[in-house]
């Protein structure tokens, strides 16, 4: 299960869809909307992609992933869309027969996800402050809140 969707993440069916009587071990890496970021607090994120290229390198992680582990199986899950506190933005499922491999895996896999597809967040801040940011981290723009980016974000 590699892909993208504007959907609430499923974690138990991720879990689920990299289980299997040859693993010993899976491990589960889920990414969560925070309310602080750097001590500024957030209201709600938007996480936006180019799809095409962002699905051919979460296929190429995968791909790279099972040339360096001996993983059995791997998920990854990206939302895009308007996130609220709490939602989960990314998950990441490995498994493999000892758990070493399985969390060596998990971790590589979700730091150069970060670095290598093209998914950026627009981090809305409570005090009408935006500011896009490439997953690795790197400020793109930063402007005030327009209310239209709140919307699906709301409870």
């Amino acid at each position: 299960m590699i892909k993208f969707t504007t959907d609430a993440i499923d974690y138990n069916k991720i879990t689920e869809s990299v289980r299997s009587h040859a693993a010993g071990a899976v491990v589960l890496f889920l990414g969560t909307v925070r309310e602080f970021t750097g001590g500024v607090q957030t209201s709600a994120l938007v996480y936006d992609a180019y799809p095409v290229m962002a699905q051919q390198e979460l296929q190429h992680l995968e791909t790279d992933v099972r040339e360096k582990w001996p993983v059995i199986d791997v998920a990854i899950v990206h939302r895009t869309g308007a996130l609220k506190l709490g939602d989960i933005a990314v998950a990441v499922a490995v498994s493999s027969e000892h758990r070493r491999e399985a969390f060596a895996a998990g971790q590589w896999l979700i730091d150069t996800l970060k670095v290598r597809v093209p998914v950026w967040k627009k981090e809305l801040y409570a005090n009408g402050e935006t500011e896009w940011v490439h997953s690795s981290g790197q400020t793109v723009a930063t402007s005030t809140a327009d209310e239209s980016d709140l919307s699906g974000a709301e409870s």
